[in-house]
C-alpha cells in the first residue's frame, strides 16, 4: 500500500481528509477553543504554520450539514459528548483575506467587495424559502453586487449572519482568516489609513454590536493594536506567541515529527530537520515549523540525498529582517545581533500590540516585529514582556546571515580603492596585505563568537563576505563550492589574461587557533587536490590559500605552484 501525499499548500480540510493527504492531528483545537471561551477569538502566528488549515477544520466541525466522517479516527472524535453537541450545529461563514491586497486601495477595495460576493453566494439556495421576505431577498441580492457601496460592505458580515439565523434559527460563528494580510499591503503601498477605514467598520459591524453572533475566530501575523481596527470590541481573547493555551495547535510538535519522519522511513533524518526546521517556543510548547518539515519530507521522497534548504524563508521576501539589519547602527548594536547569529540570547520587551504603519518607527517596535513573525523565538518562560529572544533554527539563521552579508556588499560597493588593494594583494601572493586588507572589512561588518553553533555556519558566512569582495572584481572568474580534484573547493578564481589560478579555502579558528587552521585548510586543499580545474583551464601559476578566521581577525598561509 502506498504512502500519503503529503499536503503542500492544501488548506482545505475536507479535501485533506477524503484525498488521502498526510495529516499532523490538530483537532483538539476545537474543544480547547471552546472550553476557553471567547465572544471573538484572535490567533497570532507567523505565515504558513497551519492558520488557514485549521480555519477549515473549524468550520468542517460546526457547520450545518457537517461530514462526521471527516473526523474518524482523530482526537475530537473521541470526546462522544462534545460532538453530539457541537458538530453541525452551527451555521457559518467562512472568509479569508489573504488575497486582499493591492498596488492601490480601489483594487484592494474590490477584492474585499469580491470576497464577500463569493460567500453570499453559498445562501443562494436558502432565498427560497418562506421564511423571507421580498427585503430580504432585496438585501441578499446587495451583497453579490460588485459595486457595492461602503454601508453595504461595512454591513455585510452583519446581514449574512441575520439571513443565516434567520433560516436556521441559530447563532452564526464567524471566521476570518488573515485578517490582517490588507493593512500589511495597504501599508506597503500607501493607503493604510483607508484600509484601516474599511476593516474596522466591517469588523464594527460583524463582531461588536452582531446579536446574531454566537462567536468568531480570526487568524494573523500580527495583535493589531486594538485602537486601530478592534475599537468597539469589548475585551476579544488573544491567543498570541506568548499565550499557553492552544500552543500547541499550530506548527508540529516533537513527537508529530517523529511520528511523521518514521512513516515515511526517514527518521535517521530528526537530527538534521531538528537543527533546521526546530526551535519556536509558543507559550510552553515547543514547535517546528511545519511548512518547512512537509516540504522537507516531499524532497525526500524524490532523492533521500537531498540536503535542507530553505522552504519558508524562500516563501517571503524576508523585508522585516533586511530592514533591522540596516538599524544596525541606529539603535541596534552590532553586539546584540552577533550574539543572536552565534546562537545566544537578548532580552528585549515585546510589545505584543503594533500597528503596520509604525512597526518600523522603533527599534523596539522592530523587535516585537520579528518575533511576531517567526524570524527571533522565546528561549524560555518569559517574565511578564520581557523576553529572551533567540533565532530559532538554521534556516532563519541562514536569512540573518544573507541579509547580513547583503547589507555588507552594498557598504563595500563604493569603496573599489579597498577591494582593488585586496584583490592585489590576492593576486601577488602578499600575505600580509591579504591578512590587513581582509581584517579591515572584517571590521565593517558582524563577527561571529566562539559557541555551540555548528562550525560549517560559522565557515560558510566568511566564506560568504569574501565572495562578496570578489564579486565586484568583475575581470575575475570567481566560482564556488564546485567539484575539483577529489572534493568541493571553497573559491576558486581564474585570472585569465595572467594565467594566474588561486584556490581559497576558509576555515574557522575555533578559540583563536589561527596557525593550525590555516595549516588544516591548505592541506585540504592539496590532499583533496583542489587545483585539478585550474591546472586544466590552463593556469600557470597557482596560488593556495588556507584562511582561517575569527571574530574580526583573519590569517593565513600561502603556497605557490608554477
Amino acid at each position: 500500500m502506498g504512502k500519503k501525499k503529503l499536503p503542500i499548500g492544501i488548506e482545505d480540510f475536507a479535501k485533506l481528509r477524503t484525498n488521502d493527504f498526510y495529516y499532523v492531528d490538530k483537532t483538539s483545537m476545537i474543544k480547547e477553543l471552546l472550553e476557553n471561551w471567547g465572544e471573538v477569538n484572535l490567533f497570532t502566528r507567523p505565515r504558513r504554520f497551519g492558520k488557514s488549515l485549521n480555519m477549515s477544520m473549524l468550520r468542517s466541525f460546526f457547520e450545518i450539514g457537517a461530514d462526521g466522517s471527516l473526523f474518524d479516527g482523530l482526537a475530537i472524535s473521541k470526546e462522544t459528548a462534545f460532538c453530539e453537541k457541537y458538530m453541525g450545529k452551527f451555521p457559518v461563514i467562512s472568509i479569508t483575506l489573504k488575497n486582499v491586497g493591492a498596488n492601490c486601495f480601489e483594487t484592494a477595495r474590490s477584492l474585499l467587495i469580491r470576497v464577500i460576493n463569493e460567500e453570499a453566494r453559498k445562501l443562494r439556495t436558502l432565498l427560497d424559502s418562506d421564511k423571507f421576505s421580498q427585503w430580504d431577498r432585496k438585501d441578499y441580492e446587495l451583497l453579490l453586487d460588485r459595486q457595492m457601496n461602503d454601508g453595504t460592505l461595512f454591513g455585510s458580515l452583519k446581514l449574512m449572519s441575520e439571513l443565516l439565523r434567520k433560516y436556521y434559527d441559530h447563532k452564526v460563528i464567524i471566521l476570518i482568516d488573515e485578517y490582517d494580510v490588507p493593512l500589511a499591503k495597504a501599508n506597503q503601498y500607501d493607503y493604510y489609513a483607508e484600509m484601516v477605514g474599511v476593516i474596522r467598520s466591517l469588523f464594527d459591524e460583524a463582531l461588536k454590536s452582531n446579536s446574531n453572533l454566537e462567536f468568531a475566530v480570526m487568524t494573523g501575523c500580527l495583535r493589531v493594536a486594538k485602537e486601530s481596527i478592534f475599537t468597539g470590541l469589548n475585551n476579544p481573547k488573544m491567543y498570541t506567541m506568548l499565550d499557553a493555551r492552544c500552543d500547541e495547535q499550530f506548527g508540529f510538535t516533537d513527537e508529530e515529527v517523529v511520528q511523521m519522519l518514521g512513516y515515511y522511513g526517514f527518521s535517521d533524518y530528526y537530527d538534521l530537520t531538528k537543527e533546521w526546521y526546530d526551535g519556536y517556543r509558543i507559550g510552553s510548547a515547543g514547535v517546528y515549523n511545519p511548512w518547512d518539515v512537509i516540504n522537507w519530507c516531499d524532497q525526500l521522497l524524490t532523492n533521500p540525498n537531498k540536503v535542507p534548504k530553505s522552504y519558508w524563508a524562500n516563501s517571503s521576501s524576508n523585508e522585516e529582517v533586511r530592514k533591522f539589519i540596516q538599524k544596525m547602527e541606529n539603535g541596534v548594536t552590532k553586539a546584540e545581533i552577533e550574539r543572536l547569529i552565534s546562537g545566544e540570547t537578548v532580552q528585549k520587551k515585546i510589545e505584543e500590540q503594533l500597528t503596520y504603519n509604525t512597526m518600523y518607527d522603533s527599534i523596539e517596535n522592530m523587535w516585537s516585529l520579528l518575533y511576531a513573525t517567526g524570524y527571533l523565538t522565546q528561549s524560555e518562560t518569559p517574565m511578564g514582556n520581557l523576553v529572551r529572544l533567540t533565532i530559532p533554527n538554521t534556516e532563519v539563521r541562514n536569512i540573518f546571515s544573507d541579509s547580513i552579508l547583503g547589507l555588507f556588499q552594498e557598504k563595500i560597493s563604493g569603496d573599489g580603492e579597498a577591494v582593488d588593494a585586496f584583490c592585489k594583494a590576492l593576486k601577488d601572493g602578499d600575505v600580509g596585505e591579504v591578512e590587513k586588507h581582509f581584517t579591515e572589512f572584517l571590521k565593517n561588518t558582524i563577527s561571529i563568537r566562539d559557541t555551540a553553533i555548528k562550525k560549517e555556519f560559522k565557515e560558510s558566512f566568511y566564506h560568504g563576505i569574501l565572495l562578496g569582495i570578489l564579486g565586484f572584481k568583475g575581470s575575475w572568474g570567481v566560482t564556488s563550492n564546485r567539484e575539483s580534484g577529489d572534493g568541493y573547493y571553497d573559491i576558486a578564481i581564474e585570472i585569465e589574461d595572467e594565467e594566474i589560478g588561486i584556490v581559497l579555502e576558509v576555515k574557522y579558528a575555533e578559540n583563536g587557533k589561527f596557525e593550525a587552521e590555516c595549516e588544516k585548510a591548505l592541506k585540504q586543499i592539496n590532499d583533496r587536490n583542489y587545483a585539478a580545474e585550474l591546472r586544466s583551464d590552463g593556469m600557470s601559476t597557482i596560488l593556495k590559500y588556507g584562511i582561517a578566521c575569527c571574530r574580526k581577525e583573519c590569517r593565513a598561509v600561502l603556497e605557490k605552484e608554477g
